[in-house]
């Protein structure tokens, strides 16, 4: 017998970013597999389900991922509606995608629900608009954490002319830094490093792309964090630039 499995994005950490959709398929839940970055408060929406922790965190001992698919399809072939609860949103470097690619050659229904996910959530908490109409003409979210250990093509993001929100990045800021000065970027592109996004505790600290790693240091920024690099990172917009007049939008 097969059931349905929900891979859901709870959201950066405010338990007020979770949406309709996934509350809705919270309350339906059986059985719900939490990461550890998902905010506790959620489970308020689903008292009777099983919850089991699932947590995958870099530089700590972290759950199997095949033990992870093993444990949806087992509870879905015995009938369980199992909700997959994620921080963020599933899609954006959360395996989403794989996992359910994995459920459905297995015959198991599945349904994504999308999360706001921290970068959008972390800048918006600090007043940055990832893009700005003649200031950033669009964003790149990317990873400084990848699987195989592969490049990203840094000169690329350097040159795209878009705002920069980089996941996982604070034990590679050095390498960050020197990979995007390579690149051409200005030394002094405006940054924004926040940790916590959308949480009580949220920390930001603003610097430049030249002096980034030394501040971060000294404000002894931790995991999980995002940078935003980019002029719409800069402390304080108007006062930099001559932003176009909303009423002629």
């Amino acid at each position: 017998m097969n059931a349905k499995v929900w891979l859901v994005g709870a959201g950066p950490g405010d338990p007020e970013l979770l949406t309709l959709k996934a509350v809705r398929a919270l309350r339906a839940a059986d059985v719900v597999l939490i990461d550890d970055l998902v905010n506790e408060a959620v489970l308020e929406h689903c008292p009777d389900a099983r919850i089991i922790s699932v947590g995958k965190r870099g530089g700590c001992r972290s759950t199997p991922q095949a033990f992870i698919h093993r444990l949806m399809l087992r509870y879905a072939r015995h009938g369980k509606c199992v909700v997959r609860l994620k921080g963020g949103d599933p899609c954006i470097f959360g395996r989403g995608g794989e996992e359910a690619q994995w459920l459905r050659e297995r015959g198991v229904e599945v349904e994504l629900v999308n999360g706001i996910t921290a970068g959008l959530a972390g800048a918006t908490q600090c007043d940055i608009s990832l893009t700005l109409r003649g200031v950033a003409r669009g964003v790149t979210l990317v990873t400084a954490h990848t699987q195989d250990d592969s490049q990203l093509n840094w000169q690329a993001l350097a040159q795209s002319g878009t705002t920069l929100v980089i996941y996982m990045g604070v034990a590679k800021l050095g390498e960050i830094r020197e990979q995007l000065l390579a690149g051409g970027m200005a030394a002094e592109t405006p940054v924004a490093m926040i940790e916590n996004a959308s949480l009580p505790q949220q920390r930001e600290c603003r610097s430049d792309l030249s002096t980034m790693s030394e501040d971060a240091k000294l404000f002894e920024l931790k995991s999980p964090a995002i940078l935003v690099i980019g002029a719409v990172a800069a402390a304080t917009q108007s006062a930099q630039y001559d932003l176009p007049s909303m009423a002629t939008a």
